[in-house]
């Protein structure tokens, strides 16, 4: 080095400008960083880990409220789908008087025998949590999905029938109105 040479040699670690090589951790200052500056990365570290957490708790609230709202429409859905199957088992067992008459005791035994199926089915469904019913389900589908598809299909089919009737209803009403 010559005596009118003004640069000092330096290393990768090295901050320049104090005459030396003085070696910085690269994770504790950046670099031409002002003094102070470690604390405020510090607090900024800091401020992150809070917001993440904060995040974080926000999530997990959320998640319960959700899991909370669905298993209390699905104990609602339930209990409705309980009292439906009551009132059609109720139904067959009242047609089953005019089938007696109309058609024979035979007959009359059919539509009996399909209400006490519907009622022991309504009150398995009563009976039964929320998480059973869905058990069950995935049981059965996976045991006959070919039946699983028809009953869907079946079902899809009358739902769409009672909605199409429901609109054609309002809508005659609204036109008479």
């Amino acid at each position: 080095m010559a005596d009118n040479d003004s640069t000092f040699p330096a290393t990768d670690n090295a901050t320049p400008g104090f005459g030396a090589n003085i070696a910085v951790a690269p994770e504790v200052a950046a670099p031409n960083a002002p003094i102070g500056a470690d604390a405020d990365i510090s607090k900024a570290k800091a401020g992150l880990a809070d917001a993440k957490q904060q995040v974080k708790d926000g999530a997990t609230k959320f998640q319960q409220q959700a899991v909370d709202k669905i298993q209390s429409l699905a104990g609602d859905g339930k209990a409705k789908a309980g009292s439906a199957l009551d009132q059609v088992a109720q139904l067959l067992n009242d047609a089953a008087g005019q089938v007696d008459e109309k058609l024979g005791s035979q007959y009359g035994q059919y539509a009996r025998s399909a209400a006490d199926t519907v009622t022991s089915l309504s009150g398995a469904i009563k009976d039964k949590e929320v998480e059973e019913l869905l058990d069950d389900a995935r049981a059965f589908v996976t045991k006959s999905p070919a039946v699983a598809i028809g009953v869907a299909a079946a079902v899809g089919f009358a739902l769409a029938r009672v909605i199409q009737s429901g609109i054609d209803t309002r809508q005659s009403a609204d036109t008479s109105a």
